[in-house]
């Protein structure tokens, strides 16, 4: 399959990770692709290609809050989205495109695939748009995901550094969810894509217990045998007087029942946590 597979977004932390899983996949810089304009992803040549794994997104959260910002997230996340869709549409190829927790408000428990969507933010506007075009591909998988951690800056990595210099961190409490290990999406796609489950959306993230943000750093500091204290902080006191800050869906948390049904077994978050952090601590 490996050969028919073409990655976008191929150096973000989850197009590391679909190279690890297909190494004879093909990409293409941007000088080649420029998924935000339409000549060019229309006049690429998809002749070979039976699997389109977008994993390309503008994730600045908050610098989407920002008039440069805005833009870019509504041309990665939306506009690209549907050119991709019309490569798919026409080509008769299977597009896999993923999303976010962001694209909802964060006060229904658990999100389900058919929660309509609830943006609260810039970012999660421009997700929402892109979940929406992408439906112009008949042959198309939407992944809902949260708190992505992989190879690269995120938020375990962040707290492995702030613990191993003995800063003791404040962290916000109220925000709920499960961390996603690129790994596991990645099982994931290829799962659905293996397995020729029914083309439409599923939520996805590691299984285990909902957890928030400061106790997910106190696991990461317990794994790391770091002895370190977390203070807790609301959402709201953690942002306050700070410019440009995106509002935050409050719970993250998915319903994993339905790729549950398709006989994937979503891995505990904690034991990829602890596979991952061996691997940080060994570099």
């Amino acid at each position: 399959m490996d050969s028919k597979v073409f990655i976008v977004g191929a150096k973000g932390q989850l197009g590391t990770a679909l190279r690890q899983k297909y190494p004879n996949a093909k990409s293409a810089d941007i000088d080649e692709l420029d998924i935000t304009k339409k000549e060019s992803v229309l006049g690429y040549d998809w002749s070979d290609v039976k699997y389109i794994l977008n994993a390309a997104a503008y994730t600045n959260v908050d610098g989407a809050e920002t008039a440069e910002g805005r833009v870019a997230a509504w041309q990665v996340n939306a506009v690209a989205v549907g050119y991709l869709a019309q490569v798919a549409r026409d080509r008769d190829i299977t597009l896999v495109h993923i999303s976010t927790d962001y694209a909802f408000d964060g006060t229904k428990v658990p999100h389900k695939e058919d929660e309509p969507l609830s943006p609260l933010s810039v970012y999660g506007a421009s997700k929402a748009a892109g979940d929406i075009v992408l439906a112009q591909a008949p042959k198309h998988y939407l992944l809902m995901t949260s708190w992505v951690i992989g190879e690269g800056k995120n938020f375990v990595r962040t707290m492995l550094e702030l613990g191993q210099k003995d800063v003791d961190p404040t962290v916000v409490a109220d925000q709920i969810g499960r961390p996603t290990f690129t790994t596991e999406l990645v099982r994931a796609i290829d799962h659905l894509l293996t397995a020729k489950a029914e083309f439409g959306t599923y939520n996805i993230s590691n299984g285990g217990e909902p957890v928030s943000w400061a106790d997910l750093t106190r696991e990461i500091f317990k794994t790391a045998e770091l002895e370190r204290k977390v203070t807790e902080v609301t959402t709201v006191e953690y942002y306050k007087g700070k410019a440009n800050i995106a509002p935050r869906p409050l719970n993250s948390t998915f319903d994993l029942a339905k790729i549950e049904a398709t006989g994937f077994r979503p891995k505990d978050w904690r034991e990829d946590l602890k596979e991952y952090i061996k691997k940080e601590l060994s570099r």
